[in-house]
């Protein structure tokens, strides 16, 4: 197993696609989370800081839809608001770009954001030199934004990624003479233990070559725990033709509490031998239960030439931990 070096992210790639394309040996990178509404932005220089030894080639934003909230007042009465609790995805994108010289990759969403708002996303980034965008459909918040008239929505990601494509065709919302072209670089999102609404895995993997034929240049995988799961997944897809590049995800076990809110919240198998550790583990054992086991997974995927994504989202010292033991593998 070979892990990339600083000198091959020094090459001046940009566009996600053509970093692993031209890549030497397997990539490393992140995602992470905006801070909470109120939270500063040094929070995130100091998550990314402890990462920069490793050349990370690219680094994930999260983007977050408004979320309805409730709020018992004093008299009793309840208070419902609707409002981003995490905003300030390409603002981050920037600044982590001109601060550590990293590429970025905000993710876009469908849900909770208009196809206009997309557009003027894009062109924003398109002025800031970003050139990579994560296309999804996003989750439902209990909120759906009135769509006033003069407006329109993306219903699935493989729409999302219809608009950019379109603008890199120089194509906008409102006919324009002589609109410039824009060049991003759209990643998307597979699921190797199927998404939960998709009816089996067959018609999921439809679902995902349609966003591909729209224009997907690569792959992000959802977590998950056992690498079985991505291997039968990258077959699936090769064979009903999807041929771009996939990149598996993977995350720490971290708590007990991740027994149950991981396979709730992202709908995936935790594998009985680590769900049996953990249990009969004391809660300052549980870290170290999930660094092992992650840098197992990490360690036999590189190994076969794949390239690994970290969801480390508000932290990173349970991740340093597992890149720095691959690194000493290598």
């Amino acid at each position: 197993m070979i892990l990339i070096t600083s000198e091959d992210t020094k090459k001046g790639f940009m566009k996600v696609i053509d970093i692993i394309q031209r890549a030497k040996n397997p990539l490393v990178s992140y995602e992470i989370i905006p801070p909470k509404r109120g939270g500063t932005i040094q929070q995130i220089f100091e998550l990314i800081e402890p990462l920069q030894k490793y050349s990370p080639p690219f680094i994930d934003v999260t983007s977050h839809a408004a979320e309805v909230q409730f709020e018992e007042l004093a008299n009793g009465v309840v208070k419902r608001t609707v409002k981003r609790k995490r905003p300030g995805t390409l603002g981050l994108c920037a600044a982590i770009k001109s601060k550590f010289g990293i590429e970025t990759v905000p993710h876009l969403l469908c849900e909770g954001f208009t196809r206009e708002e997309t557009e003027d996303a894009l062109i924003e980034l398109n002025y800031l030199g970003i050139q990579n965008v994560l296309a999804l459909r996003g989750d439902h918040h209990g909120f759906l934004k009135p769509l006033a008239s003069n407006r329109s929505r993306n219903t699935y990601a493989a729409d999302l990624v219809h608009q950019i494509t379109a603008m890199n065709r120089g194509e906008y919302l409102e006919e324009m003479l002589d609109a410039a072209k824009t060049d991003f670089c759209i990643g998307v999102a597979g699921y190797p233990e199927k998404h939960f609404e998709a009816p089996n895995m067959q018609r999921d993997i439809q679902y995902l070559k349609l966003k591909v034929e729209a224009g997907a240049d690569y792959i992000v995988t959802q977590m998950f725990f056992e690498n079985r799961h991505f291997f039968a997944f990258v077959d699936a897809c090769r064979t009903a033709g999807i041929t771009v590049p996939i990149i598996p995800g993977l995350k720490v076990l971290t708590s007990k509490a991740h027994l149950k809110s991981l396979p709730k919240s992202f709908y995936l198998e935790l594998p009985e031998p680590l769900v049996m550790e953990v249990e009969a583990a004391s809660k300052e054992q549980i870290p170290e239960i999930g660094m092992r086991w992650t840098t197992r997974q990490a360690e036999e995927l590189l190994s076969n030439g794949y390239n690994v994504h970290f969801y480390i989202m508000q932290q990173a010292k349970h991740i340093v931990p597992v890149v720095d033991a691959l690194h000493k593998m290598a």
